[in-house]
């Protein structure tokens, strides 16, 4: 692999170890490891910080190795999203991992080649390796998405710019209209209160805020047919246990053979499979016309979904 690899960790040895052996094998040429500091009110949170800071720093094979250690902690929404703005201060591409996702082996290589590829097309926001459905799935194809796993991801400098991690432009009537007619009123529920804590500064995160960047953007996120990525983590900020999302198993992607779409298109029946089993029994999606498309002024969106161009 050639990608430079970000290791955001904190707290947690266990998984921290296993992930870890997982870049062990894969050697990226550059490792960055960002650690939050502990929390205040947590006194046994400095010997599992140091303890983590051991396990991250035992680089075995040639590699340029950069560290942003806290002495104090940040939190999930600063910590992450200052730690991924440090990254892509020093890089223009990369992957990205978190403490609690195993990757496949594969998942190195299919991120090299997609960041590779897809490059310089700015229809296409991020990659992830995660993929809900694919377990045991064999395949050498991948597909567009609406949906974005951070769960083992990676990204260009170029989509992380146009991150906001206060989602200062919320409430956005256009987007709001555009949530409405996309999304069931579940989903559209989700994301709209979702947004309002996040500007009202209530909850302690960044993910929600990168949606939101991925979706004000129009951007495609590009999953593999088979899973790449396991969650291991059980217990954490925001873990309160297992989950039938933790531990699924992997697939086989054979990034050697990949066959690459014909055209960079959401795959819009693949996001209806995944919109009605993993996010309700009815259909979280709806099929956008081109005359609300219109009258929410959305052009970008109009093009990119219906006529897959730029």
């Amino acid at each position: 692999m050639t990608s430079p690899v970000l290791f955001i960790v904190f707290n947690r040895p266990e998984t921290t170890k296993q992930v870890f052996e997982s870049i062990q094998i894969a050697k990226p040429e550059k490792l960055y490891i960002a650690a939050d500091g502990p929390r205040e009110d947590r006194a046994e949170e400095v010997d599992l910080c140091n303890e983590v800071r051991q396990i991250v720093e035992k680089v075995d094979w040639p590699c340029e190795v950069r560290t942003l250690y806290r002495e104090k902690n940040l939190g999930c929404k600063i910590g992450v999203s200052s730690a991924i703005e440090w990254f892509f201060q020093n890089e223009n591409e990369g992957i990205i991992l978190e403490d609690d996702v195993m990757p496949h082996t594969n998942f190195y290589l299919f991120c090299d080649e997609m960041l590779a590829r897809y490059r310089n097309d700015e229809r296409v926001i991020m990659i992830t390796g995660n993929n809900l459905l694919g377990a045991n799935v064999v395949s050498n194809e991948y597909y567009f998405s609406e949906f974005y796993s951070v769960w083992g991801w990676a990204t260009w400098k170029r989509s992380w710019n146009t991150y906001d991690v206060t989602i200062k432009d919320w409430p956005n009537k256009q987007l709001i209209s555009y949530l409405k007619h996309r999304f069931n009123r579940k989903l559209f529920q989700y994301y709209y209160s979702g947004f309002n804590l996040i500007r009202d500064n209530k909850i302690d995160t960044w993910d929600h805020q990168w949606t939101y960047n991925c979706i004000f953007n129009s951007g495609y996120c590009i999953v593999p047919r088979a899973n790449l990525i396991r969650n291991i983590g059980v217990y954490g900020t925001h873990s309160p246990g297992i989950s039938e999302n933790h531990f699924i198993d992997y697939g086989e992607m054979k990034v050697d053979a990949l066959v690459h779409p014909e055209r960079v298109l959401v795959d819009f029946d693949a996001d209806l499979v995944f919109s009605q089993k993993k996010i309700n029994n009815t259909s979280a999606l709806r099929i956008v016309t081109t005359d609300v498309l219109k009258s929410i002024g959305v052009f970008n969106l109009l093009k990119r979904i219906y006529h897959g161009k730029s």
